[in-house]
């Protein structure tokens, strides 16, 4: 039983990962810094660990999917990041690809008992 929990584990965390870039962009149409980040999509059901979110968000950065800036005007500087325009092109095709994966792995899964 623990080793199929393993790779349920496993497997589940490799879904998970194609996602999480999707999910990510979802949220950024208004400057978040990182804990806000992780408290919409903790909102949503979508759990996030810190230690994985900062990594994609270099990474989106790196694409030039997202924006930074700092906030240092509160007692404590915040680094906040949007989405940019290339982003949100790239976010829109993603989206519908999204979609029609999810239909076509629907359509599959109904006729699996």
């Amino acid at each position: 039983m623990n080793e199929l929990s393993n790779l349920l584990d496993s497997l589940t965390t490799e879904l998970r990962r194609g996602t999480l870039t999707l999910a990510v962009l979802s949220q950024l149409s208004t400057p978040q810094y990182g804990y806000s980040l992780v408290q919409l999509l903790e909102k949503s059901g979508i759990m996030i660990d810190q230690s994985t979110l900062y990594p994609l968000l270099r990474r989106l950065e790196k694409q030039e999917l997202v924006t930074s800036s700092w906030d240092t005007e509160q007692s404590r500087p915040r680094k906040y990041y949007q989405i940019s325009d290339f982003g949100i092109d790239l976010f829109n095709k993603l989206k519908i690809e999204w979609e029609k994966m999810n239909e076509e792995l629907k359509i599959l899964l109904e006729g699996v008992e």
